[in-house]
């Protein structure tokens, strides 16, 4: 009987670490944040209004939310990204992405007047999304005003858009400035369901102006028109 229990017990528990693997996927991504600011007026700020951890949930919750917007529930269809580390540092600007590391910039915490918190969770988003999406390569690159336009499109679905945005319908070209694109992209997704993660999934291998054609049957220049006269009327 002792045998058949210490049995049941072994059955149980690999089924409990089956579970858990199948929950976190086979490649947990590891999200690190690190203060490199500490002792600046925005060192402190992050550490008093943001934190480590917030941060943290921030970044997984971000990458979870962008893995939705890109259709990307499967691993293989992601980036093979396994960590991802964040940096506050005392620098220029406002915050940049190379590769699987984000630098958020402690002197735009500092001068940052408004929720500043509510800001950087939309910068996050944002930057994250500069990690996870597919830019072109290595065939013909993405342009960078469609990279960043994709980024703050994601931004503006997570419900954190910047302050100084432009509504939706302003603008005089598709690709003028990042959030121009992000509401024309928008537009663009309201017309096909998943648009914008068809889009980024053909650029896993480079870049087409023709993919809108492909997808919409109209070149982006021609949606910008129509959008355009969507507001007007």
């Amino acid at each position: 009987m002792a045998h058949h229990n210490h049995h049941l017990i072994f059955v149980l528990s690999s089924l409990v670490v089956i579970a858990l693997v199948a929950l976190q996927g086979t490649h947990a991504v590891q999200y690190d944040v690190t203060n490199e600011a500490v002792g600046t007026p925005g060192g402190t700020i992050f550490d008093n209004q943001i934190g480590i951890e917030y941060s943290r949930q921030t970044l997984e919750s971000g990458s979870a939310f962008i893995w939705q917007i890109f259709g990307q529930s499967n691993e293989a269809d992601r980036k093979n990204v396994q960590r991802i580390s964040m940096f506050v540092r005392p620098v220029d600007g406002v915050a940049s992405t190379s590769g699987d590391q984000i630098q958020v910039s402690a002197n735009y915490i500092a001068r940052f007047s408004g929720d500043v918190k509510r800001e950087i969770t939309g910068v996050l988003y944002h930057e994250l999304t500069h990690v996870w999406q597919w830019d072109g390569t290595p065939g013909p690159r993405t342009p960078g005003s469609l990279i960043e336009g994709i980024a703050d499109y994601v931004r503006l679905k997570a419900n954190y858009p910047a302050p100084g945005w432009v509504q939706a319908g302003a603008g005089n070209s598709w690709d003028e400035r990042s959030d121009v694109t992000a509401h024309f992209l928008d537009y663009c997704n309201s017309l096909r369901a998943g648009f914008v993660a068809e889009l980024n999934s053909k650029m896993r291998t480079g870049y087409n102006a023709n993919y809108f054609v492909e997808l919409l049957g109209k070149t982006a220049e021609q949606l910008f028109s129509d959008y355009k006269a969507m507001y007007a009327s």
